[in-house]
């Protein structure tokens, strides 16, 4: 009999829960199901084996029955939305998550459990450390789509994770659901990781074997797409390597280019190097203003959506945070802007008053530079 997903609290007799989600997964859900049971008790370890069903029409929720799961009903589509419907309705202490298609084996899942059980809240697997079979991983992915976003997301949240989108995963039910995961996507798995990072949670790893999956049909995941979804949410988390640094090596490159113009030694007689380098100076100041307005925004977007935790120079910044702070810091730069303002305009003419800087005065072809 199908459950649907809640908020059923941790068992005392149960210490693991197994979860699969499951999309038309009859040909493979049954013997992953088996697989599962057949851990639990060759390891005494007290569990259940859940399956979070998104909707199969091919007779998944019987055949995963049988075999001695119990089924809990997704209605929302998608790979988040089935774990997070999962999660929700787990008994056990410990959860470890893993696909319904036979390309993880259920029945090695000590690794998981003996770091669990040894205080990490999260434990990744590892499947370039552990190996891929031949024909378990599309090439695009294993050679650029999951090095390339494993080493941004390492770059981005300072962990040392090898492989952000291992499939099969271990972790405390309640550590996990306190993070807030809102993810319904492939970028589930993204979100799960990088949440744990900021919340400053040790994430352990485990060698894993990638075999080739058992299903018949085409998998749900979409190349181009779902990579671009993961990169999207790793950039929304941490905006700063798409726009603070950015911005800031702009904003004072601009400030020091345009102090160096104004200086006794720049160029006199260059004087359309002169100009156009100030111009340039310029735009890169104004760009770079702008990008550190996104960062700030980027980041606090994603805190008021519950995507991500609010930092801490967030939190003490917040007060800071206001219409009136806005409109005063607004006009203090209207009226440096001003200022600074008048003061070229006053120093052009005093140039402008000398006869030998007069084109016609001094004989010179072209007028010289302000």
């Amino acid at each position: 009999m199908q459950e649907e997903p809640g908020s059923s609290r941790t068992l005392p007799g149960v210490e693991l829960t197994i979860l699969m989600p499951c999309l038309n997964e009859a040909k493979t859900v049954g013997q992953c199901v088996r697989a599962a049971v057949d851990y639990l008790q060759r390891s005494g370890t007290s569990g259940e084996v859940v399956v979070a069903d998104n909707g199969s029409t091919d007779g998944s929720r019987e055949i995963a029955e049988a075999a001695g799961a119990r089924v809990v009903a997704v209605p929302q589509r998608g790979y988040g939305a089935a774990l997070l419907g999962g999660i929700a309705a787990a008994q056990g202490r410990y959860v470890i998550m893993g696909d319904a298609d036979c390309s993880y084996d259920f029945t090695s899942l000590d690794g998981f459990v003996e770091r669990l059980r040894s205080g990490a809240p999260l434990v990744m697997g590892n499947r370039f450390r552990g190996g891929i079979e031949d024909g378990a991983m599309p090439f695009l992915h294993r050679y650029l789509g999951n090095p390339v976003l494993s080493f941004i997301g390492r770059l981005f949240f300072r962990t040392d994770i090898g492989d952000f989108h291992c499939g099969i995963r271990g972790f405390h039910r309640d550590s996990v659901a306190a993070l807030g995961l809102v993810s319904t996507g492939m970028e589930f798995a993204s979100e799960m990781v990088a949440k744990a990072a900021l919340a400053g949670f040790p994430i352990a790893e485990v060698p894993t074997r990638l075999r080739p999956d058992g299903r018949d049909r085409p998998p749900h995941l979409r190349t181009w797409r779902d990579g671009w979804r993961h990169l999207k949410f790793l950039l929304l988390f941490c905006p700063r390597w798409l726009f603070l640094y950015p911005g800031g090596l702009l904003l004072l490159g601009g400030l020091l280019g345009l102090g160096a113009l104004q200086q006794p030694w720049a160029p006199e007689g260059g004087h359309e190097l002169r100009i156009h380098s100030m111009l340039y100076m310029a735009g890169a100041m104004v760009l770079g203003v702008q990008l550190l307005q996104l960062a700030v925004l980027t980041k606090w977007v994603g805190v008021l959506s519950g995507i991500v935790p609010p930092p801490a120079w967030l939190r003490r910044a917040e007060r800071f945070l206001s219409i009136e702070v806005g409109l005063v810091a607004g006009i203090g730069l209207v009226l440096a802007g001003l200022v600074w303002s008048v003061g070229l305009v006053q120093r052009w003419g005093a140039r402008a008053s000398d006869p030998c800087l007069r084109p016609r005065a001094c004989g010179l072809p072209f007028p010289p530079s302000p």
